[in-house]
């Protein structure tokens, strides 16, 4: 299940469900520690009118839309059910400057004759992903709230109507000892005020409405976080004391004020793309910890059906994210980023699989055994393209303080690792795993980022005046770019070969058609764009993939199998690689193709802008997570280059 809003500032940050409820709750960090991951867990929304009560996920005359109208990562949504006479338009936001989630709830009464309304917000925590039921609840009445703890992680519920709290509430177990929930208790629109439970517990709190005839009421509801319960009753009295609405307010201002650059970009855009540019654009700051973590996706719906989600930073998808917010100006996101690499460094110089978001390594299924081949369990890649955008952001902020604080304990290192890490019979990268996880190979789009950064790595050497080391990549990186020339070129497909390994002396290629391998050819530099090795496989892969018959997407590569429901086609199509074609066309000066790509794209994307990871060709359906924040920043990066020029 996609998330059609998601909200954060950085530490906290929540993610709401097609039935507009919570249905992921990160705190302290964005993608670490998901304290409502999974189905059961979905803080539900109900009403009850004249007997009957109605939950926002359990009645089918519900209906809904979902929009981001403001300036900033405020979520609107607006769920009718018209056989109840009930229409709720939810003003939704994680405040900028404290760590609250906040709803405006706006409760229409659609019948023409008054009403008695009442409205139930149910919470249900497993605090830190706990699998022990030690989770506290209480009622705190002195300040009229609910509290969920468990250690350090505090969260305070709460809100108004009529400037007047909740007036019932209900405390109990949901998942154990057969116990469905307290939103059960509502069935008859009335709570029993239980006051506190542990184990694994959930709360629900009514709000009883006298609604006029065709007229409505506001309740503002919120939840505060803290890592302790003064930290968390702080928060709360800043709401309470201030005003929701007031708050709202103010991180409208704060989103306002940091979409500036990005807004100044999109007029040069072309008005289509504006709206989901500028979206895409916040959507990429709120799957940012304000640590510098860069997290792939913080939709959690992989966890029904699979062992793990994406709520990792991978360093490769973090420095793709950050590419195109760089190129727009931003600084401060980019160098925390950095900063979260460095910290990361292996002492050998190359960064891992992946990392959660405080920095400590992330699930794994690489080996350091691969076949009778020792090395360590990494994309090569990741630590290179990190390197690469480094110097980019150094090429456009050219402060000689980042040479100070990076060059020695970042750059040094990774260049080294990079030179080191060299098969002395091709003069190509050793075998690593390639960028989509699955196959330990000496890639095609491996080894055009460790060239492009060992390049990138001589010219940040000459800055940091380390002559020795300037000449010393470079020189490797033109070994690299005369074996790649000399390798992996494959005459009979017309493309490139996905990559080669060497067993027992003999070099072993790998032909499949990789759509990596052709684009990362040249958006890296080993072979220009108007070289007939690149036109060749760009046509070939046109080919191989029907978009020379009028196919739109592009898979990743041919019988890719990954998340594939039909054995008929050769795999889904994802929208990062057919953002790449799209990327191609326009260093061809194709942009009327590249149009199309973009238009297909932001019209396969969710009312709110949110894109996915893939698609189905066959059925159209759009395949999770969304977001997939890699895909934003590839749709990002296309739309800056219909109007930047490369440099």
């Amino acid at each position: 299940m996609a998330r059609p809003i998601v909200l954060s500032n950085g530490e906290l940050h929540v993610g709401l469900n097609k039935f507009g409820m919570v249905h992921d709750f990160y705190f302290p960090y964005v993608g670490l520690e998901n304290h409502s991951a999974g189905q059961y867990l979905r803080h539900r929304v109900g009403v009850w009118v004249e007997g009957t009560i109605s939950w926002l996920d359990g009645d089918d005359n519900w209906s809904f839309t979902f929009d981001y109208p403001h300036s900033g990562l405020i979520g609107h949504i607006v769920a009718t059910n018209e056989h109840l006479g009930i229409l709720l338009e939810f003003d939704d936001t994680v405040d900028a400057r404290i760590s609250a989630f906040l709803r405006n709830i706006h409760v229409i009464n659609l019948f023409n004759k008054p009403r008695d309304i009442r409205l139930f917000m149910h919470q249900a925590f497993v605090i830190a992903d706990s699998r022990s039921n030690t989770d506290t609840g209480q009622y705190l009445p002195d300040s009229n709230a609910i509290l969920h703890y468990r250690g350090r992680r505090a969260f305070i519920v709460s809100g108004l109507y009529n400037n007047q709290p909740f007036d019932q509430h209900s405390i109990g177990l949901f998942g154990i000892e057969g116990h469905e929930g307290t939103y059960r208790d509502a069935d008859d629109g009335e709570l029993s005020n239980s006051h506190v439970e542990h184990g694994r517990v959930d709360s629900t709190i009514r709000f009883r409405l006298e609604i006029d005839a065709l007229s409505s009421v506001r309740v503002h509801y919120w939840i505060a976080a803290g890592t302790s319960r003064r930290e968390a009753l702080y928060v709360h009295k800043q709401v309470l004391d201030d005003g929701l609405p007031a708050r709202l307010n103010a991180t409208t201002d704060w989103w306002y004020k940091w979409m500036q650059p990005a807004r100044l970009v999109a007029e040069k855009i072309v008005p289509e793309h504006r709206e989901n540019f500028l979206r895409s654009v916040m959507i990429i700051k709120s799957q940012i910890d304000k640590r510098g973590a860069v997290i792939a996706s913080t939709d959690t719906a992989m966890l029904n059906y699979s062992r793990d989600a994406y709520a990792y930073c991978w360093p490769r998808d973090g420095a793709f994210v950050l590419w195109p917010l760089i190129r727009m100006g931003y600084t401060d996101e980019a160098y925390r980023f950095f900063e979260f690499c460095k910290r990361g460094l292996h002492p050998n110089g190359h960064l891992m699989h992946k990392y959660r978001a405080d920095g400590a390594l992330g699930s794994s299924w690489h080996p350091y055994v691969h076949d009778d081949v020792v090395a360590p369990p990494i994309q090569e890649d990741e630590t290179a393209l990190v390197l690469f955008v480094f110097a980019q952001y150094y090429q456009m902020h050219p402060d000689q303080s980042l040479i100070k604080d990076f060059y020695s304990s970042m750059v040094q290192p990774m260049a080294d690792f990079l030179v080191d890490y060299i098969d002395p019979l091709t003069s190509l990268p050793k075998p690593s795993y390639d960028l989509w996880e699955q196959v330990f190979l000496t890639t095609t789009y491996t080894t055009s980022v460790v060239h492009a950064a060992l390049l990138a790595a001589s010219e940040l050497a000459d800055a940091a005046e380390d002559s020795d080391n300037a000449v010393k990549w470079r020189a490797a990186a033109g070994d690299i770019l005369s074996a790649a020339h000399k390798h992996l070129y494959n005459e009979e497909r017309k493309s490139f070969y996905k990559g080669l390994i060497v067993k027992n002396g003999e070099i072993i290629k790998d032909g499949t058609v990789d759509c990596s391998s052709v684009f990362g050819s040249f958006m890296f530099g080993l072979f220009p764009s108007t070289s007939n090795e690149v036109t060749s496989a760009v046509e070939s892969v046109k080919e191989l993939f029907g978009v020379n018959q009028g196919a739109i997407g592009l898979p990743r590569y041919e019988n890719d199998d990954y998340r594939r429901s039909n054995q008929d086609i050769t795999g889904n199509w994802w929208f990062i690689t057919s953002l790449w074609l799209a990327q191609y066309y326009i260093e061809c000066n194709n942009n009327e193709k590249a149009m199309e790509i973009l238009d297909w794209v932001r019209d396969n994307s969710l009312s709110t802008g949110m894109m996915s990871e893939q698609m189905d060709p066959i059925s159209q359906e759009i395949i999770s997570p969304a977001p997939l924040t890699w895909t934003h920043a590839e749709y990002i990066s296309t739309l800056l280059d219909t109007i930047i020029e490369p440099k």
